[in-house]
């Protein structure tokens, strides 16, 4: 038997390997973009694994093998669409040592985020009810630590109950909505407004007390 021969086979074998890690690569990559398809538009209380299955051209069992729970699904959609969205970035206003300046900026940036992924965001908030509990707790703490990182700025004196209640009354999501959706108004105008709540609040808290 020639030595060569072996070889050969080794080769196809991995040839053959490869190229089934790339199939099930590809077929977990389409899982992926239905379910983030179906999330931003019928949203995720109708987005049901069939109809996910369906749309990525699989079967019901193959969703499973891929994604054995919701939390292993959303968590995989969640990484996807935000890998596509360019995000609030705090470190880009966070120096800014002056409240106002800081809460102005942060909005804008906010509101960039919501008006550009407003679709998905609206069904996810919308349906957030079925969304597992780990992906509504990192929706929490991140509206919480906007919160806070506006808060640090003003004067001790002013961080009251009043305040931290304005700013994440500010930073939500369906503020936004109600405002530059449903009211139809500019993001810069909704950020005027929210500054002016926030700073009124940081006054009515240090006369309250």
């Amino acid at each position: 038997m020639s030595r060569a021969e072996p070889q050969q086979q080794r080769a196809r074998r991995g040839y053959r390997m490869g190229r089934r890690a790339e199939q099930v690569g590809d077929t977990r990559q389409r899982i992926v973009e239905a379910a983030v398809t179906l999330h931003g538009t019928v949203g995720p209380a109708a987005a049901s694994i069939v109809s996910i299955a369906e749309r990525a051209g699989v079967t019901r069992a193959t969703v499973y093998r891929h994604f054995p729970d919701d939390e292993a699904l959303f968590t995989a959609c969640s990484a996807h669409w935000r890998a596509g969205q360019q995000l609030p970035d705090p470190t880009a206003w966070v120096s800014l040592p002056d409240a106002a300046d800081r809460l102005r900026a942060g909005l804008n940036d906010l509101y960039r985020f919501y008006r550009d992924g407003q679709t998905m965001l609206f069904c996810i908030n919308r349906d957030l009810a079925v969304v597992p509990q780990a992906i509504r707790d990192d929706l929490t703490a991140r509206d919480r630590s906007l919160r806070d990182l506006f808060a640090s700025a003003f004067p001790e004196p002013k961080r009251s109950s009043a305040l931290l209640g304005a700013l994440a009354h500010a930073v939500s999501f369906w503020t936004w909505h109600s405002l530059c959706i449903e009211q139809q108004l500019d993001n810069s105008i909704a950020v005027e407004l929210m500054c002016c709540l926030a700073l009124g609040a940081a006054e009515v808290g240090r006369t309250s007390r």
